[in-house]
């Protein structure tokens, strides 16, 4: 019986050479639809259409291709479930082992200028979250891709066998839960922008006249803030992790690790992030998670006592014993390798946590209670989109600068109030966080870099709101920065862009505030 690669994707970058060792060495039978099919045949690699498959030609221009119990059934049906498989038999249901799919570029497709609403809802890809949805779901026995920066490191551990294969398995499809969530949250946010009536917010956003709500106790805690204080957890919090090992969490444990996880979620290259007091110390994006730990631990090797270390990717026992160095409270990722939970297994009271699922639209609203009631707002996760922003000094960004422009941006959000980080490329360099003077904290962060003597000259700092005076781009020009990204929105925007032209700096306007309190 062979194995079937289910392969339609929208960029085909990488693809050819992926499909050719998929069948070359690794013995799959290809599926695929149009444009995918027609290119893995222009380049001599064996493909069956996957209407051959369903006995149902592709129809409605393309909209109706995959969507099919012959294509889902392949994909969901439980290997080890005698009814599924007695089901797969009757009606003729083949297994799908891999799925390859890239959704249609609906973001790029908004970002250009006078789109109309007929184009961008045609490239709202309807097949392809569902068949990524529906082999994430059944990642036991299925891999899933969505991303082709993720063909090298599949076809290497598939290489090395099933158990390696499980764990990875779990952390594609946590990439894949986050991306579709992110996919949808983008068309909804541009449905709503091209809606021309005055939108019923109450309706759309979900809060209601009255808001009742009730939540379980999930369990209770040693304490609050601190040791006088009692507390509890409410609600799902643990769905969405596993702890392997160490002491039970504690209230500002759940704080740590639910910043932790907002935060990693905005990036998709290997990335680490190391937090306290639930205020990022130090992040950054590489090739790999041991090079993105040395550039992150390196912004500050003090801060991270005690604090929190989250990941994206599996952990090896190579970054394992990295963060063995330093003393830590909680370790998050979406896998551990064996050798890694061997080694982590010796410090008994630290918590490792394995992440479960992406954090999309079941946690778009934040509660915080206030005197006689409760704030009720949308958590911030506006889509960055760099085609929004305006550049506003004399001089452009460099392609460098812009890297550590969107880099930052990301970090920035996540920062208390009055917020400012000196980024480089995909790496922080400098962390000021909850100042009262936004020039303080500007301040603030330039001097921990010199602390870790890491160089500002060419670095990107980034503020969370407006520079209401110029006092402090004109700070952070002196520390060494070239560039900076910003709100904008101040009555002194002129003066600020002015002080940014006569420093020689590129200066970026992103008409979008990041306030945290």
């Amino acid at each position: 019986m062979p194995k079937y690669a289910l392969i339609s994707v929208s960029d085909k970058s990488g693809l050819v050479p992926f499909a050719r060792s998929l069948v070359d060495d690794l013995k799959f039978a290809l599926l695929s639809t149009g444009g995918t099919a027609r290119l893995l045949r222009e380049e001599g690699i064996q493909v069956q259409d996957v209407s051959e498959i369903t006995e149902f030609p592709e129809m409605m221009d393309g909209r109706v291709k995959t969507l099919h119990p012959k294509v889902h059934g392949g994909l969901l049906c439980l290997r080890d479930n005698e009814d599924h498989i007695s089901a797969a038999d009757l009606h003729n249901i083949e297994m799908i082992d891999l799925v390859v799919v890239n959704l249609y570029p609906f973001e790029e497709t908004i970002a250009r200028s006078n789109v109309s609403k007929e184009e961008a809802i045609e490239q709202i890809d309807i097949g392809g979250p569902s068949m990524l949805r529906s082999a994430a779901k059944n990642h036991k026995f299925v891999t899933v891709i969505c991303d082709p920066i993720d063909y090298t490191v599949v076809l290497d551990t598939m290489h090395l066998g099933e158990e390696k294969m499980n764990s990875l398995r779990s952390s594609l499809a946590q990439k894949v839960f986050a991306r579709t969530a992110s996919y949808d949250a983008a068309i909804a946010e541009y449905l709503v922008k091209q809606d021309a009536s005055e939108p019923d917010l109450d309706s759309i956003s979900g809060f209601p006249e009255k808001l009742e709500f009730s939540a379980t106790k999930a369990m209770p805690l040693r304490y609050g803030e601190n040791p006088h204080q009692q507390a509890s957890l409410y609600g799902e919090f643990l769905d969405y992790f596993d702890q392997l090992q160490g002491k039970e969490l504690s209230y500002n444990n759940i704080l740590d690790i639910s910043a932790s996880a907002f935060l990693i979620g905005e990036f998709e290259r290997p990335t680490v992030a190391i937090l306290k007091h639930t205020n990022p110390c130090g992040v950054a994006s590489s090739d790999n998670l041991i090079d993105a730990w040395e550039l992150a631990f390196a912004t500050d090797r003090q801060a991270p006592f005690g604090g929190i270390i989250v990941v994206n990717n599996t952990l090896d026992i190579d970054l394992a014993e990295k963060i063995g160095e330093i003393f830590c409270e909680v370790i998050i990722a979406p896998g551990f390798t064996d050798q890694a939970l061997e080694l982590f297994q010796r410090k008994k009271n630290l918590r490792l946590l394995q992440s479960k699922s992406g954090f999309g639209p079941e946690t778009l609203q934040e509660v915080r209670t206030v005197p006689g009631g409760f704030l009720v707002q949308d958590r911030d996760q506006k889509r960055i989109n760099p085609k929004e922003f305006n550049v506003v000094t004399e001089r452009q960004p460099n392609e460098k600068e812009w890297r550590s422009m969107i880099f930052g941006w990301r970090v920035v959000r996540h920062v208390k109030s009055n917020a400012i980080v000196y980024a480089g490329d995909e790496r922080t360099l400098g962390v000021g966080a909850g100042q009262m003077s936004r020039v303080d904290s500007s301040r603030i962060a330039a001097w921990k870099a010199g602390e870790a003597n890491l160089d500002l000259v060419g670095s990107t700092v980034c503020s969370d709101a407006f520079f209401p005076f110029s006092d402090g781009l004109v700070a952070a020009a002196q520390a060494g920065a070239t560039s900076a990204i910003q709100p904008g929105g101040s009555v002194r925007d002129e003066d600020v862009i002015a002080a940014a032209n006569e420093n020689g700096m590129a200066m970026v306007f992103t008409n979008a505030r990041h306030f945290k309190h």
